[in-house]
């Protein structure tokens, strides 16, 4: 009975758990990397074939993404996860196959002018999402299933993406049980159309998420209403779009709850006919899944429209674009818009090509609604780009940068916390995953230290038996080469490494008291005009 680390470890992307237990070869998630990958990740220690089982945390592509690979190499399990995640997770991984097939024709294309460029296999393509479609097995919330000899399951609601779910596992083999926890990705408190997260009252073991393990969203409460409606109405006044790079599952209908509410109420009082365009296919089915499981996923808010009669996603001048050809016109209307489009973190989709029409116009306005990995596209215009390449082009950063920062699918620190200390017995031990490197280690301190919790954050490649209680392997952190990124002058590497660490602190003290923000913005620019 032993549990390896294969992905997610001091990272925030490409979730993926290995365990061994009563004779079987378990998975929990099986997602893809987003963004920069910092560390060598160890592949699945046995071949897919071998693979009985999957436990699906949610949907999002970090931790489902990779599914349809597991299908094409042999995989022909079961995926147990919740209803919604299965509604959900059909479409993600159309859509994922699709963006594979496309690439690979965009790349081909492209080689077959040049000698020296290979041509492009994609990952997997529509007949292996479509398999590993099949294979999936839909649960209800809080029951618990057996699913194989000395094999339990249950899904807990975690309040992150419809359908979210801690998964609890019992493990009994040769007269030993233990029970680990899962926690999948912890949602915040107070969000928008879904429950607050749920608790689980004992483990022997907890994986938990650290994504803001090292950082609290705004101490007050923001109201995300009020907020977008400012940034439509100053945008709007200059004659601007609203662009907003939106994950198309979850954060995309959030954003479509607040515009509902934004016109029912008037508002925009200038603009209050302005017109809303839904620019992603993924999106559009995805906010039908919404539709479908609101009675399970549901707050109680978003409920009372429902039982009202009243759509919460809709309102009128809300636009759909889904094929090509009316994403294209969506740029050649003049008046001022908003403009929603996947993906969330710019590296993909139509979003680029409304980022090319807007980057450059100082009266638009690019809102930022969701986290942006290290080394995303996204994360560059938020961290102050001058220029982007998109396309082969280099634009110019003129339009407005602004955040939606109330908005947030992960818990914070305190959140991570609070959900811990639901935990009625301390559970043996704990590691911290799916956080950046530093943040790991911070948030196992803080378990440790505020807690008193045995917390560790393991690398890909540690393996620990979980009847025993003890390391097998304790792997160490192996960077990638292209990652590092060293001069060869080992002081400016310093110098590199402070400006990270730099910025680190800056985006630590966004919710900084305005004053004490401005003092440090003062001494920042002081050292920049003594060395620029």
């Amino acid at each position: 009975m032993k549990i390896t680390f294969v992905g997610a470890d001091h990272e925030v992307t490409g979730s993926c758990h290995y365990l061994e237990a009563c004779g079987r070869h378990i998975l929990v998630d099986y997602g893809m990397e987003q963004g920069k990958d910092l560390f060598e990740n160890i592949d699945i220690p046995v071949e897919a074939s071998r693979i009985d089982y999957v436990f699906l945390t949610h949907a999002h592509i970090d931790h489902s993404g990779l599914l349809p690979l597991l299908a094409k190499n042999g995989f022909s399990g079961r995926i147990y996860a919740t209803e919604a995640t299965v509604d959900l997770a059909g479409i993600m991984l159309r859509d994922s196959a699709h963006i594979q097939m496309f690439e690979a024709e965009w790349r081909n294309r492209k080689a077959k002018r040049s000698k020296d460029i290979p041509l492009f296999t994609p990952i997997y393509d529509m007949a292996d999402a479509v398999n590993a479609i099949s294979c999936f097995v839909p649960v209800p919330y809080d029951q618990k299933t057996v699913v194989d000899e000395g094999i339990e399951v249950r899904f807990t609601d975690v309040g992150h993406l419809l359908g979210s779910a801690a998964v609890e596992l019992w493990l009994t083999e040769d007269g030993i049980s233990k029970k680990i926890v899962f926690s999948g990705d912890i949602g915040n408190k107070e969000q928008p159309l879904l429950k607050d997260p749920g608790y689980v009252k004992e483990a022997d073991y907890v994986l938990i998420e650290s994504t803001y393990g090292d950082r609290l969203h705004s101490v007050e409460k923001v109201d995300n209403i009020a907020e977008l409606t400012r940034v439509l109405e100053r945008t709007f006044e200059r004659g601007g779009n609203v662009v907003i790079p939106s994950f198309a599952v979850g954060r995309t209908q959030e954003i479509l709850y607040f515009i509902r509410e934004i016109k029912q109420q008037g508002l925009v009082r200038n603009y209050p006919q302005f017109k809303v365009f839904v620019d992603s296919p993924l999106a559009v089915d995805a906010t039908e899944v919404f539709h479908k499981n609101g009675k399970s996923c549901f707050d109680t808010e978003a409920m009372r429209f429902v039982e009202e009669g009243i759509n919460p996603l809709d309102f009128p001048g809300l636009n759909l674009a889904i094929t090509s050809d009316e994403s294209k016109e969506i740029n050649e209307i003049d008046e001022p818009k908003v403009i929603i489009s996947a993906s969330g973190m710019c590296d993909a989709g139509r979003i680029r090509h409304h980022l090319k029409h807007n980057l450059w116009r100082p009266e638009s306005t690019i809102l930022f609604v969701g986290y942006q990995s290290v080394g995303t596209l996204g994360r560059a215009i938020v961290e102050g780009a001058e220029k982007v390449k998109l396309f082969g082009e280099e634009i110019d950063v003129k339009a407005e940068i602004a955040k939606l920062v109330g908005l947030s699918g992960h818990a914070d620190r305190d959140g991570l916390l609070d959900w811990m200390r639901g935990f009625e017995k301390k559970p043996s031990k704990v590691f911290v995953v799916h956080g950046e490197d530093s943040v790991t280690e911070i948030f196992a301190k803080a378990l440790h230290d505020e807690l008193g919790l045995d917390a560790y954050a393991p690398f890909s490649g540690t393996v620990y038996d979980l009847a025993k209680g003890v390391f097998i392997n304790e792997a160490e952190g192996v960077r990638k080469a292209a990652a590092a990124k060293h001069t060869g002058n080992p002081v400016f590497d310093r110098l590199m490494a402070a400006g990270q660490r730099l910025l680190s602190i800056i985006r630590k003290n966004e919710h900084m008291a305005n004053k004490d923000l401005a003092k440090f913005a003062d001494q920042i620019d002081a050292l920049s005009d003594k060395w620029g």
